[in-house]
């Protein structure tokens, strides 16, 4: 080769995957949610039409363990362990736990009462965690208004389905962590430094918080899917409940999470139980009474009514250099 020759290194093409990401980041924040909106409770809704062929738990386990797979194949989530710190590894495996626990009680809750009802019972605890972190006169009149449609709902079927609502609020608790959990691993990265906008941190961490829900969920619900691995179609069934559920609505609440300031995601949340009602009834023949619909309507409006005053300037703005986030 001539010593004058100049060598221009040419960069090697990015796989379709990486360039699908990267152009999936650049959409709109809202698009994220309205996603996640659809798919939080889609899933949900083919999981109870697979119930009666598969135990509940057993579907649980599916869904779990199936996202976990899609997580590991995608993102190999243990390349983070190199850069954890102690700190986030406790976030990881609270996550993980959080989980496994929130898909099993959800499953157990709707395979007893209606998903509109287990939705709007979810998102109570989002009300309850605004008034007691601010106490003004706003959030005081969202509790009341949500506790007065979850009264309406609970009023409807307490009677005959009581180990449902312990189910359903039990869930809620569990929402309650997820969502303080996952903001604080969509806004931290796995060093403890605030990631670069456009950073995938958050959604390896959160395949990795998968990775330990399977875990978690093998001892209660692999034996319940066992009948899946001979009849291939549950089992396709159930890694589609799985994608729906736990992949896609996970993956955009990451990215909605990062984009968005908590108090507009927090908004934005009304939105869920609505398309849970709608849900229900398109996919599951699930027709509401006057009275849920007055419950439903009760608890969206709480949810919109409350404010989280934290983190109110747009995300979007802030320095992608590291820094030392605060308590989320």
């Amino acid at each position: 080769m001539d010593s004058d020759t100049i060598v221009i290194p040419v960069p090697a093409p990015r796989r379709p995957i990486e360039r699908a990401g990267r152009a999936v980041t650049r959409l709109p924040p809202t698009s994220y949610f309205l996603t996640s909106a659809v798919f939080h409770y889609l899933g949900p809704s083919f999981a109870v039409l697979l119930f009666a062929h598969v135990g509940v738990l057993g579907v649980a386990w599916l869904r779990i363990a199936s996202a976990a797979v899609v997580f590991a194949l995608w993102r190999r989530p243990w390349r983070l362990l190199r850069t954890l710190t102690a700190s986030q590894r406790w976030v990881l495996l609270a996550l993980g736990a959080v989980l496994a626990g929130m898909n099993s009680l959800f499953y157990l809750a709707i395979d007893r009462l209606p998903l509109s009802t287990v939705g709007a019972i979810e998102f109570l605890g989002t009300v309850v965690l605004a008034a007691v972190g601010a106490r003004t006169r706003r959030n005081v009149l969202a509790l009341i208004v949500a506790l007065a449609g979850v009264a309406a709902l609970t009023d409807v079927r307490l009677a005959n389905q009581p180990l449902g609502f312990v189910f359903a609020f039990a869930n809620c608790a569990g929402f309650m962590l997820y969502v303080a959990l996952g903001h604080r691993i969509a806004n931290t990265a796995a060093d403890g430094t605030q990631p670069a906008q456009g950073s995938m941190s958050g959604i390896d961490q959160l395949g990795a918080a998968m990775l330990i829900a399977a875990v978690v969920a093998t001892p209660v619900g692999f034996a319940g899917a066992l009948p899946t691995f001979t009849r291939p179609t549950w089992l396709l069934w159930g890694i589609g409940v799985g994608v729906c559920s736990s992949v896609i609505p996970y993956v955009t609440d990451q990215l909605a999470m990062a984009r968005l300031p908590r108090a507009t995601f927090a908004l934005m949340l009304a939105l869920l139980p609505a398309t849970a009602t709608v849900i229900g009834l398109v996919i599951l023949g699930q027709v509401p009474t006057p009275q849920d619909l007055l419950g439903i309507s009760l608890v969206i409006v709480g949810v919109a009514l409350h404010h989280n005053p934290q983190r109110t300037e747009p995300v979007q703005s802030r320095p992608s250099g590291p820094s030392q986030p605060g308590p989320r």
